[in-house]
């Protein structure tokens, strides 16, 4: 069977990821884990060929907390949120200014996507 999800090959890349998490990344894990929101969410998840911020199995939602850098990427994050997507996974993508201005604004955005879908069950 093909291997999607923590694939063996980027463990240590994973690890390495989880150990250097950057400050919006760390602010926004402290309410994301322990089920504070309600659902377990996992931090640098693999999912195919790409290790994403934040990932919740129970509600097929990704976070991905997106920097300066990212305005330079754009077609790379474009490829990667369409692979994603394929497998019927939500990306939400927040910037990082978000976290750190407002992170009142950017949890409720989060529980936004959280919310049941209509004709799932509660």
């Amino acid at each position: 069977m093909y291997e999607v999800f923590n694939k063996s090959k980027f463990l240590s890349r994973r690890k390495e990821l989880r150990k250097s998490l950057t400050p919006q990344e760390l602010k926004l894990w402290h309410y994301l884990r322990n089920k504070k929101l309600g659902v377990k969410f996992r931090r640098q998840h693999g999912i195919g060929p790409y290790v994403v911020d934040f990932y919740c199995k129970e509600k097929n939602l990704i976070i991905e907390l997106d920097g300066s850098r990212h305005l330079n990427e754009k077609e790379y994050d474009k490829e990667r949120d369409s692979y994603i997507e394929t497998l019927e996974i939500k990306v939400l993508r927040l910037w990082n200014s978000e976290i750190d201005k407002n992170i009142e604004k950017a949890l409720v955005k989060i529980k936004e996507h959280l919310l049941p879908c209509e004709g799932e069950l509660a």
